[in-house]
């Protein structure tokens, strides 16, 4: 991670670590590193999410690119794919994303795409926190001032996209989608009846501080209750800015991000489409995923956490289908980055065309058992984390006493102040002690640093 990049791009609670001065200076030294046009200037999109501070946010890194002599489309509240879609459609030099995603709503965040729709490379990442963090003396406005406009429309381009991507008509199921009361509000609706959908909308009315409250993706009880009440045929729940997707069953069970991909590769294998035979996934994933590839004849591809990797692995070996567990599925031959939306098109049209319930497409996969405790951790609790040697003992003690019976995982997160201790095997009850206990004695062992 960079000094202001995480894996997601800049992120943190609003007024604190991000600010509208900071978002300003990212919109001035985005012009400076980018590829100009014919005329010698950058033209920028900019999206937001439906938080409040995301429309200050929005305007302060218009003022900067504009500013700096950069051009500005402002489409407002979108999705994360919609911003990178329409920036290869239109020729953008680059899209900016205001969103925190799937994080409470004092949280937000600046995410930026290149012309090719893909999110910025480590180096160019580099080179913009240079130019804020290293060089005062870089934003002496020396070029007339840049263009704002505002393009209203935009939005249902990208509708229409995600409506055309679908294989059939959806005529006859009826589906619960939870909008996380974030950016999925202003075109899941839409999309969904459209392709002849009964919907029963939730979380679908942002007031600018309801985002991903008790809703969406990481609260998924709501919709669960609403599939079992309604006798709904699938729930489909998306995040904050709709790059995420979770599923819920007719019976009301979980459909994780393993257990779509699980059943996407399932329908582009029998397609012959599944290309290099591969599925793309994280060191997080499920040990039944990976045994569900074996079983299948797949191979299994396992990056380091955060879409961007499984993004760069499907791009370096001209692979198909990757995603996480949390509900970032990327579709790469239709899409350059993670999106809900459209992986909920995709997995309800293969539900339809294949006349089976979504449990019995889940049975693909068996999910093992799996434990998660999140640490608190600022920055110097990380850096403490990779290098105290009595951690590393603590993990290492761990590690033989879980023996054979699964694996410890434990990362920094990358987009917030956490530490994730991952424990998972064949014995819930052994997974579940050594993941609390593990997480205990990290947490103790930080409070020790803190006060040497």
């Amino acid at each position: 991670m960079g000094r202001l990049f995480g894996t997601d791009g800049i992120r943190g609670v609003y007024g604190t670590d991000l600010n509208s001065a900071l978002a300003r200076e990212v919109g001035r030294a985005l012009v400076q590193v980018l590829p100009k046009g014919d005329d010698g200037k950058s033209r920028i999109l900019i999206g937001m999410d439906t938080r409040l501070s995301s429309f200050s946010l929005a305007d302060s890194v218009m003022q900067g690119i504009c500013e700096a002599g950069g051009d500005t489309v402002q489409i407002e509240v979108c999705s994360t794919p919609a911003v990178a879609y329409l920036v290869v459609k239109h020729k953008f030099d680059a899209g900016v994303m205001i969103s925190a995603s799937h994080n409470p709503f004092e949280y937000n965040g600046i995410k930026v795409f290149g012309a090719d729709g893909f999110k910025l490379n480590d180096t160019l990442e580099e080179k913009i926190e240079a130019l804020i963090l290293d060089n005062d003396e870089l934003f002496h406005r020396t070029k007339p001032m840049g263009s704002l406009e505002y393009d209203f429309s935009a939005v249902d381009e990208y509708a229409e996209y995600i409506i055309g991507s679908a294989s059939c008509r959806l005529d006859g199921l009826r589906v619960g989608i939870d909008c996380a009361n974030g950016s999925a509000s202003v075109t899941a609706e839409k999309i969904f009846t459209s392709l002849g959908a009964e919907c029963h909308m939730l979380a679908d009315k942002p007031d600018g501080r309801n985002i991903n409250k008790d809703c969406g993706s990481t609260h998924l009880g709501g919709l669960k209750e609403l599939v079992k009440e309604k006798g709904l045929d699938a729930g489909i729940a998306f995040d904050g800015d709709a790059d995420r997707c979770l599923a819920i069953d007719e019976n009301g069970n979980e459909v994780d991000g393993d257990f779509i991909l699980a059943i996407l590769a399932c329908k582009l294998k029998n397609e012959g489409k599944l290309k290099g035979n591969t599925l793309v996934g994280t060191v997080m994933s499920n040990l039944g995923l990976v045994k569900f590839c074996e079983e299948r004849g797949i191979d299994f591809l396992a990056t380091k956490v955060g879409d961007r990797y499984v993004l760069e692995a499907l791009n370096e070996k001209g692979l198909s289908l990757g995603g996480e567990q949390s509900g970032h599925i990327i579709l790469r031959e239709l899409s350059t980055t993670g999106d809900g939306q459209l992986t909920a098109v995709y997995l309800l049209s293969h539900l339809k065309e294949s006349g089976k319930s979504l449990s019995t497409l889940a049975k693909v996969m068996r999910k093992y058992p799996q434990y998660m405790i999140n640490v608190s951790a600022d920055s110097d609790s990380k850096a403490a984390f990779k290098t105290d040697e009595v951690i590393k003992e603590i993990i290492a003690e761990s590690e033989r006493e879980m023996g054979n019976h699964g694996r410890i995982l434990i990362r920094p997160s990358g987009t917030e102040p956490l530490i994730r201790v991952m424990t998972e095997g064949d014995d819930p009850n052994i997974a579940e002690e050594i993941c609390k206990k593990l997480a205990e004695n990290i947490e103790k062992r930080l409070a020790e640093l803190k006060f040497k």
